[in-house]
């Protein structure tokens, strides 16, 4: 899906931050968006044409992010439990726009490997070096759940979202970096690498665009 040897721009979590996702889409390197496109900032709606108009020419691709998976649902007919953030972005979707969006989330990739580098949205498991992303449909379990919700104690800190830690960044292998957003844990506004016990590494590139913070992106040279 990535084109072999092309240089690569990965770009974090875009939360309907669509000025910023053109600035980092301004580029002749092959744009790897880590998912969730939506939700939170003004411009959804335009921050997910980009993400088409980079698939439709074949310049880029987004990742599956927990918010995505959750719009898809929702334009796909299913119980979803909308929030505030949700609604404001299917209210923003045309019927023509919610039929491309759909299909474009349904086929989007929750994990991708390409070389030393691993792409996924919230979290890393070592079976998804062994299988492929399941298909859009059934109910996030396992690998899926790892890649769209990271890792959860099952408990709530005090501001209501879920208690997430990173114990699987231990179990990244040495010679495997994993590019992820979903949760940010910049301490200065940069992307976060954390370096785990079998020598892997995983680089958090969710600084806050949509939600008081900014986008960020990290350029990578193609594989050989």
């Amino acid at each position: 899906m990535i084109p072999h040897g092309v240089p690569l721009r990965v770009v974090g979590d875009v939360h309907g931050d669509a000025r910023a996702f053109a600035l980092a889409a301004a580029t002749d390197r092959f744009v790897v968006q880590l998912g969730d496109l939506i939700d939170g900032g003004a411009d959804n709606a335009g921050a997910l044409g980009i993400a088409l108009d980079l698939l439709e020419r074949g310049r880029g691709l987004f990742l599956l992010g927990n918010h995505d998976h959750k719009l898809a649902r929702l334009l796909s007919g299913r119980a979803v439990k909308a929030d505030a953030a949700l609604r404001a972005t299917a209210a923003q979707l045309d019927d023509a726009l919610r039929g491309r969006v759909l299909a474009a989330i349904a086929a989007a990739p929750a994990w991708l490997r390409c070389g030393q580098a691993f792409f996924v949205h919230a979290g890393f498991h070592t079976a998804m070096l062994h299988q492929a992303p399941p298909p859009f449909g059934g109910k996030p379990e396992g690998p899926l759940a790892r890649a769209l919700f990271g890792q959860v104690t099952g408990q709530r800190r005090p501001d209501g979202f879920p208690d997430r830690v990173l114990n699987w960044v231990d179990r990244i292998p040495a010679d495997l970096t994993v590019y992820c957003g979903h949760d940010n844990r910049s301490p200065d506004g940069r992307p976060w690498t954390a370096r785990g016990a079998a020598g892997g590494a995983a680089v958090f590139l969710d600084t806050g665009a949509g939600k008081g913070g900014h986008l960020s992106w990290i350029d990578l040279p193609g594989e050989n």
